[in-house]
């Protein structure tokens, strides 16, 4: 008489995959993975201890003259005295700031410094882009790289060098009113006209540095596969769809990075442009909030002040960043940082 024998009990593998959930050996621990990362964490420090020691002066660097100064944004909300200094300075709160932001002059030179920021992101920040792909469809490599440094030459210059060389061509005595008093008609001072500044220091800007950006862009050409151009001809896309469909996606990235970050410099202009210039056309033109710290809190003493001036400053660039980076990743885009 044969016996049919007991059905073998399931395993503790198999009534969790019939529970549906993972095997509790599947799981690793909280100690099995923190001993798992510090191992991976061991692992790459001993491949990777080169180029850490190449990187740090530059983190010594960094936290000396940057990070570890920044503790001192303490005096906006002090008296500051620098013969009393950090410690003997008589605590204020918010009264630095309750000052500021009742001054009229301090918001002209923001409005100053918005509108110097909207004009040049409309005028300046496209140009880089456009000279970088007039320039990749050079063929000659030769005249490509003569062309590429005679444009990025400017960004080299001081802008006391700038501010003359404008001079000498539109000011009033320059070239251009010079011709035009030999052709019998009035002359002009382009310098010296608070209407027409904004667009003025725009122009200073994009002969100086537009150049420099392009080559940022000309970088990020360089990384698109020229067989996605390729095969786009064969398909019988023209040059203005390819320019459509292949490389202003390839740059978008980098594009909405820099966008990125000139929005967190929104309120910084550049402060020797502006002083080099500001006598001439006055302070309603040219104050922006970089030269408005300079005249209100350090020519005058009251660092506090200056330093909460500085400290609005980049509290709202932090703020833009941020914001700008959050729309980035609603585009599809990784912007500053990504999402973890």
């Amino acid at each position: 008489m044969t016996t049919v024998g007991k059905a073998p009990e399931p395993t503790l593998e198999e009534r969790a995959g019939a529970a549906g959930q993972c095997p509790a050996r599947a799981r690793p621990t909280a100690g099995r993975r923190a001993r798992s990362g510090g191992m991976a964490f061991r692992h790459r420090l001993r491949r990777d201890w080169p180029l850490l020691l190449m990187v740090l002066p530059v983190v010594v660097l960094l936290g000396v003259f940057h990070y570890f100064p920044t503790l001192g944004n303490v005096i906006a909300f002090q008296d500051y005295s620098p013969y009393a200094g950090i410690r003997g300075s008589e605590f204020i709160g918010f009264a630095n700031f309750q000052r500021m932001f009742s001054e009229p002059a301090f918001w002209q030179a923001v409005a100053n410094t918005l509108s110097i920021t909207a004009v040049q992101l409309i005028f300046f920040f496209p140009i880089p882009i456009a000279l970088a792909l007039l320039l990749n469809s050079v063929l000659s490599a030769k005249l490509r790289n003569l062309i590429q440094s005679v444009v990025y030459l400017p960004h080299f210059f001081s802008w006391v060098l700038v501010v003359s060389l404008f001079q000498q061509m539109i000011g009033g005595a320059g070239l251009l009113a010079q011709t035009l008093r030999d052709n019998g008609q009035q002359a002009v001072d382009l310098m010296t006209k608070p209407d027409t500044f904004i667009l003025l220091v725009t122009a200073q800007a994009v002969w100086k540095d537009a150049g420099w950006g392009m080559i940022v862009f000309l970088a990020a050409l360089s990384t698109i596969n020229p067989a996605l151009y390729e095969a786009a001809a064969a398909d019988g896309a023209n040059r203005w769809r390819r320019l459509w469909h292949i490389t202003l996606p390839g740059l978008r990235p980098v594009i909405v990075l820099l966008l990125i970050l000139r929005l967190g410099d929104a309120l910084t202009v550049g402060f020797e442009q502006f002083i080099l210039q500001r006598s001439a056309v006055g302070g309603g033109a040219a104050e922006v909030l970089d030269t408005y710290v300079y005249y209100q809190g350090l020519l005058v003493g009251d660092f506090g002040y200056g330093a909460a001036a500085g400290l609005f400053k980049g509290v709202v660039g932090l703020v833009l960043v941020l914001v700008a980076n959050r729309f980035a990743h609603m585009v599809g885009e990784q912007g500053v940082y990504s999402r973890s």
